[in-house]
């Protein structure tokens, strides 16, 4: 009865374990949330299930299934947690019979050429130090990648990026933002999507990607802590099959080997080769550049050595006649991002260009700018003043702001865009621009159902001069979006609490689980009509065993005809201290 035997090792283990724990091990072995498992012997037959195994077994890196197939006993102290923390072995690493079976089966029905034997033991645990030209030109990478997802972000900022089942972002977001120079194409973009993803910056929320608060400090941060930044996070979630013992990273010629089941890993270990290129981990040549030589020894990458080798950024533009703003290099983060708050970025490069319009500035004063603060910043900041065709623009701007109010009616409910000037209100009602959030005219305002944030920020992104109002008339200063920080996903112990309490509840802590266990056996032998030895204690501590074909189970007695004696019994299940197949 060893798959039974298993089966009740299981159980008790995970009984044991803390509901963090086994939330953990729900969520690396892909249970659902809602499974029917009445009690933790249910969850170890499941957990044991041939087809459940294999789903684990995939996801094991090549060193894990080399110790199972060598069934050498108790897996070494770097494997065993992995199989541990998964299900697959008790507490001393020894794993159930049932997944060294499948992972021999695993490995004599692979493709030729996979199997674990055939493949290399050995990788190169260190690679060479890249040349003057390769690292300058790793750290020119390193920037641009920095740079085009500060533009990512701040395109999704604005309006959350649509993506599609897959979790890819949507054609059309992806043509907006290839059309705006913020990318290159969509490999690019999804490379820095999930960079970004990594980092926490951003989450897929529904069929959107948000900014999260962390994404939204990492804008305010400098240049060579936002790639830090992701840096580690992207090492920290790399896979455990392509990492060393010391936690670096092995060379990438070992990494196609590293996940012989998973079909799928040739194709990741690709793109998770072309996402640390991208960002200066790894040089295309398999060269390592100096700031990221302590990442493939098990430490974090040095910012000191990559600051050095960054372009120098500048806080100074010249402001021109014609409305644009040159910048003759990259400028410091603080100042780039409050500049891209009142002006479109027309081009990126080491000289970018930007422009103020009616629009850009009325946004800017509806995030929170005034008129004075406007030419403060700007004054600051530019090496030729301010020329009369911007400070006319922005005295504009600052009056025309609240020329359109956006409140909620007490009465109805709706919200209203209200204006002393009819005329607008007319150019708004016929605006196709804002056709989607539905204005109509009520008397002399026009109202919709849609709410009062949206109607405002499309107003605004339209380039009208709105303003948002509170229920006591004063004005508000509005998000554009809600965004979630890192907890705005279910945590593992939020999505199986359910099911935890429900596993816990089919077993309470003060439960027998011999008692428990056997009388599952029982219950089984049973139902399927099974012959049993079954070994009885009597009183004086000797002990009588009986073959018996179990027939019935209640009361706390089982009924069964004796095959030796050829005689009908009861045997108290209390007094049953073994049970075996016969």
């Amino acid at each position: 009865m060893s798959g039974l035997s298993d089966e009740r090792a299981l159980a008790a283990n995970l009984s044991a374990r803390s509901p963090e724990e086994l939330a953990s091990l729900f969520a690396l072995r892909g249970v659902n949330a809602t499974a029917s498992w009445r009690d933790f012997y249910d969850a170890a037959a499941a957990l044991l299930d041939s087809a459940s195994i294999d789903r684990a077994l995939i996801r094991a890196p090549r060193a894990v299934l080399q110790s199972l197939i060598a069934d050498a006993g108790p897996a070494s102290a770097d494997i065993t947690p992995w199989l541990i923390e998964r299900g697959l072995s008790d507490d001393e690493g020894n794993p159930y019979r049932a997944v060294a079976e499948r992972a021999r089966v695993s490995d004599q029905t692979s493709a030729p050429g996979s199997e674990l034997g055939s493949i290399a033991q050995e990788a190169t645990l260190t690679a060479a130090e890249s040349s003057a030209i390769d690292t300058a030109a790793a750290a020119e990478r390193a920037f641009t990648a920095v740079s085009a997802l500060t533009d990512v972000l701040l395109a999704c900022q604005h309006s959350p990026l649509q993506r599609v089942g897959s979790g890819a972002v949507g054609a059309a977001d992806r043509r907006r933002l290839v059309e705006s120079a913020a990318v290159a194409d969509g490999d690019e973009l999804e490379d820095l999507l999930g960079a970004a993803e990594d980092a926490s910056l951003i989450r897929g929320i529904d069929r959107e990607w948000i900014v999260t608060s962390d994404g939204e400090q990492w804008l305010s941060a400098d240049t060579v802590s936002r790639w830090s930044q992701v840096a580690k996070s992207m090492v920290q979630r790399l896979p455990g099959g392509i990492r060393t013992p010391n936690g670096g990273i092995y060379q990438p010629e070992a990494w196609q080997a590293a996940y012989p089941l998973d079909a799928s890993w040739p194709a990741r270990a690709v793109l998770l080769h072309r996402r640390l290129v991208r960002w200066a981990l790894f040089l295309p040549n398999g060269t390592v550049p100096p700031w990221a030589a302590a990442v493939h020894a098990g430490a974090d990458p040095d910012p000191a050595t990559l600051s050095a080798a960054f372009p120098a950024e500048i806080d100074r533009i010249y402001l021109q006649a014609d409305l644009s703003a040159i910048a003759p290099g990259p400028l410091l983060p603080r100042v780039e991002m409050r500049l891209r708050a009142m002006a479109e970025r027309e081009s990126r490069a080491q000289a970018s260009t930007y422009r103020f319009s009616d629009a850009s500035l009325s946004s800017a004063i509806a995030g929170g700018e005034t008129a004075e603060s406007l030419r403060a910043f700007l004054s600051e900041i530019s090496l030729t003043g301010i020329p009369q065709p911007l400070d006319y623009l922005i005295e504009r701007a600052s009056d025309r702001h609240g020329l359109v109010r956006v409140l909620v009616d007490g009465v109805s409910g709706r919200t209203h865009v209200e204006s002393d000037d009819p005329h607008v209100l007319a150019t708004i009602a016929v605006d196709q621009s804002v056709r989607s959030i539905g204005l109509v005219f009520d008397d002399a305002v026009l109202a919709t159902g849609v709410g009062r944030e949206a109607v405002y920020w499309t107003l605004i992104d339209a380039g009208y001069p709105a303003m948002a109002l509170g229920t006591d008339g004063a004005r508000q200063k509005i998000r554009r979006r809600a965004t979630p920080g890192r907890d705005a996903a279910l945590s593992p112990i939020e999505r199986f609490s359910g099911l935890i309490s429900q596993l816990r509840a089919g077993m309470p802590a003060d439960a027998d689980i011999d008692t428990v266990w056997r009388e599952r056996e029982l219950d089984r032998a049973v139902r399927e009509h099974e012959v049993l030895i079954i070994e009885v204690a009597l009183p004086g501590g000797a002990t009588r065993s009986f073959t018996i074909e179990a027939t019935g189970i209640g009361g706390g007695r089982l009924r069964g005809r004796d095959r030796a004696a050829d005689v009908e019994r009861t045997l108290p299940i209390t007094s049953i201290v073994r049970v075996d197949r016969a």
